[in-house]
């Protein structure tokens, strides 16, 4: 742990009974001042747990979290209104029966309660939260009479008010429209930004992901398989279940010959694994990763692809293949290449050599 982490978890886990599988196994990882964590998975992977036992709304079996340089767990215990820590929900758990104002005031009275705000206070962090993300002129309207975005954004600010050093966030776009999802995502990254706040939150969607976090933890069945930059992600997963579950990428299966590695689609000379080196001697089989902007397409009378749909996208199309063997391939191309379905394609793999996950077997 660096003076500059704002959040370090030393092998956290959680059993929510003696006999089931742990919901959160063994995690570890560290967080930065100012930067913003996603955690991504897939449903039941524990990401939600993590989250809730960093808030303290639960407690770990094993392992200690520290906020700043301060254990809040495993030695000691500190509860939720002791850590400093804002809260956005995902169904975002606003009071009817409060204006935004009161809403956003709501966490700061129970600050001046502890002491640690003085009530003149109130007023004026909440004026300055309501203002921070664009209700100004908003503050008398109650919930009901706020679209999802405005709901969301009270939210926010009812968590920013007290100006916490970390803000969690669990799924916190999941009950909006498409366009006011991805603006919005935006628009919270650069609040958090604006105010120089640590933030975490729990996604399973691989895009947002993608655009908003400074770093992503990817998890399954309760353990961090890889954490990183969202670009190491995506261009080293580290593993097979990465590889599909962030990329979305082709896996075509390949065996070692002495002129490459065969595949369905051809011989690839070269090979790499995730650690970026050829593999051993050792490793005859596995699955070549092709992820879906790296197939170019040819249309030819005798490709061995045949193009079973289409999907226009706008600045693209999206391609489903069906290989000779029956399998299910998916190519991305601009919209100025539009290929027929039902028509015959040579696929044109990448230069760079693909990389290979091998058999576990």
């Amino acid at each position: 742990m660096t003076s500059a982490d704002i959040l370090r978890l030393d092998a956290i886990t959680k059993r929510y009974s003696p006999s089931a599988s742990p919901a959160v196994d063994g995690v570890s990882l560290g967080l930065r001042q100012g930067e913003i964590l996603a955690l991504l998975g897939p449903s039941g992977c524990g990401k939600t747990t993590l989250l809730r036992l960093i808030a303290g709304f639960e407690q770990p079996d094993q392992g200690t979290i520290y906020l700043g340089q301060q254990p809040v767990c495993g030695p000691c215990w500190l509860p939720p209104e002791r850590r400093d820590v804002g809260i956005v929900f995902q169904d975002y758990a606003l009071f009817p029966h409060l204006t935004v104002e009161k809403n956003v005031a709501f966490g700061l009275q129970s600050l001046v309660r502890l002491g640690s705000l003085a009530p003149k206070q109130v007023q004026e962090q909440t004026r300055d939260a309501i203002a921070l993300v664009g209700l100004t002129g908003l503050e008398g309207r109650f919930p009901h009479e706020l679209s999802g975005g405005q709901q969301q954004r009270v939210a926010l600010a009812r968590a920013l008010a007290p100006r916490p050093a970390l803000i969690l966030l669990d799924e916190p776009f999941s009950n909006l429209d498409v366009q006011v999802r991805l603006h919005l995502r935006q628009e919270v990254r650069e609040v958090l930004t604006q105010v120089h706040a640590s933030g975490i939150f729990v996604t399973h969607d691989q895009e947002e992901a993608l655009a908003i976090a400074d770093r992503v933890a990817v998890m399954r069945q309760g353990q961090l398989e890889q954490w990183g930059t969202p670009e190491t992600i995506y261009t080293t997963p580290a593993s097979r279940f990465i590889a599909s579950f962030v990329t979305q990428a082709n896996f075509l299966a390949a065996r070692r010959t002495p002129q490459g590695w065969v595949t369905e689609l051809g011989t690839l000379p070269q090979v790499i694994q995730p650690d970026g080196h050829p593999p051993k001697d050792t490793v005859t089989q596995g699955e070549v990763m092709i992820r879906q902007e790296d197939l170019a397409l040819a249309s030819v009378a005798d490709g061995v692809l045949w193009v079973k749909s289409r999907q226009f996208l706008g600045r693209e199309y999206a391609y489903s293949l069906t290989t000779p063997a029956g399998q299910i391939l998916h190519a991305r191309l601009p919209a100025s290449q539009a290929l027929p379905v039902g028509g015959r394609v040579q696929p044109i793999l990448p230069a760079q050599p693909p990389m290979l996950y091998p058999d576990q077997s």
